[in-house]
């Protein structure tokens, strides 16, 4: 009975897509969760929550409609934390019920507790109620993702010095906020407690912030934060934070500068959460953040039949590789072909304003030599932008002038996480500028930008020479 095919460990974006196709390739498939429901972290604290808390912001905000009724309209005046989490814990209830049915209804078997190895076959599951169950599998798949990084020099107190974890149990809505690390994810909380008009101030010792994303597109993504006066310290390190007895906090950074505030959000790192899988029984060893190296193609750990995939295995670390990874791995896991995955995946930050970027930037293109021309279109030029009032976002194209592929597509505005999927199909099918200047796109609509930047970038191109 405690015999399976595959045992996937955690039910996290990777682990479910993996057990799901184990399962519908016939295998007899256990996934282990030692959280209190099925989902993992994506489900719980990290991607559906973030994105549900942004939606919810933006629209008790009136965030949307500002452009046309002015910065001081607010659907909800007073918005608590309440409000948030009403949304948030309705939307996680729909998506565990609907993972729930998924592994119903593929078979896949699943039971709560912590997993350790044993041996690199054979895993022991500790429930809650102290039993031990041994498990083995002919192939086992990590996919237990990441948890924040808590270093010991932040006082961390559940309340006004939290992790990104903690965020969603707040009891109230900060009236400043202190951001430490100007990464994707404390970004995106940054954006979304400035649209809800917190004062908010991201701290971070880089001096530059989201370097994996075209430099145009962060340098308007920059002007536009600033514009909403949100405080961007980069190339400041916090030295010391310290909670005060009027419960704020103070902060001192290593220029000498000090700045009190209401809340503190750490959110610089994540660590992979391999802590208490007992990996040296197996045979493995994570690095000194917690993940594992793995084949990018099979993504086999050094011990054949034991397979990681999610964010327990690094970059890029987003749901939708995941997802991939994931399944990829389990087919490989169980014997079946799996074919290359497509070269070009979307990147999305869904800070406000959202960001969404496929292909390679413009800096990518000048390192590699590349003769090239950019097209650029503005929201506000296409008769979409003007109907939803926007006077903000742009979408830029980057194609070969040898070619005239397109290289790259990069997205700063509303809608830039669905947008981007258009440059994506155009990149993996190798479609030229041609495409969009001769394509018809629904009018109005924002979709309409990529005619524009096609158009922008063709007019200096010029037409394909024939003999």
């Amino acid at each position: 009975m405690n015999q399976f095919d595959l045992i996937v460990v955690g039910s996290g974006p990777a682990g479910r897509r993996g057990a799901i196709q184990a399962a519908k390739l016939g295998k007899k498939v256990l996934v282990v969760e030692q959280g209190k429901r099925v989902g993992g972290v994506s489900v719980h604290t990290g991607t559906i929550p973030s994105k549900t808390l942004r939606e919810t912001a933006l629209n008790l905000s009136g965030w949307r409609e500002r452009g046309f009724y002015g910065r001081s309209y607010r659907v909800k005046q007073e918005i608590s934390a309440d409000d948030l989490r009403r949304r948030l814990i309705i939307t996680l209830n729909h998506e565990v019920e609907v993972l729930e049915h998924q592994f119903a209804r593929n078979r896949v078997q699943h039971v709560r507790g912590r997993a350790s190895f044993v041996s690199p076959t054979t895993l022991e599951i500790l429930k809650d109620d102290g039993e031990s169950i041994p498990v083995s599998a002919t192939s086992i798949l990590l996919a237990v993702g990441t948890k924040p990084f808590r270093p010991d020099y932040i006082p961390f107190d559940g309340k006004t010095v939290i992790d990104s974890d903690e965020l969603l149990d707040i009891g109230e809505l900060p009236r400043s906020l202190v951001v430490i690390g100007a990464g994707v994810v404390g970004i995106e909380y940054a954006t979304i407690f400035s649209a809800l008009d917190t004062q908010v101030t991201v701290i971070d010792p880089k001096t530059t912030m989201l370097d994996f994303i075209d430099k145009e597109i962060v340098e308007d993504f920059t002007y536009q934060l600033r514009d909403r006066n949100m405080k961007l310290n980069l190339g400041q390190k916090a030295e010391k934070v310290e909670r005060l007895e009027d419960g704020k906090v103070l902060l001192t950074l290593d220029n000498g500068r000090k700045i009190t505030t209401e809340m503190v959000l750490f959110a610089a790192g994540r660590i992979g959460a391999t802590d208490a899988l007992n990996l040296p029984a197996a045979g493995l060893e994570a690095d000194s953040r917690g993940r594992l190296k793995v084949n990018p193609e099979t993504f086999q750990t050094s011990v054949p039949n034991i397979y990681a995939a999610g964010d327990v295995v690094g970059f890029p670390s987003l749901a939708s590789t995941s997802m991939e990874q994931g399944r990829v791995a389990a087919r490989v896991a169980v014997g079946a072909i799996a074919k290359e995955p497509q070269k070009y995946f979307p990147y999305g930050i869904y800070a406000v304003p959202e960001i969404s970027t496929c292909g390679l930037s413009e800096e990518e293109v000048k390192e590699r030599g590349i003769p090239y021309e950019c097209g650029i279109a503005r929201f506000r030029e296409t008769s979409r932008g003007h109907i939803m009032g926007l006077d903000s976002g742009l979408l830029k194209m980057i194609f070969s002038l040898k070619t005239r592929r397109l290289l790259g597509v990069h997205i700063i505005g509303e809608g830039a996480t669905e947008l981007v999927h258009i440059g994506q199909a155009v990149l993996n099918l190798k479609g030229t500028v041609e495409y969009f200047v001769e394509n018809t796109f629904n009018y109005p609509t924002l979709a309409e930008a990529y005619k524009i930047a096609g158009l922008d970038a063709w007019n200096r191109m010029g037409e394909i020479k024939t003999a």
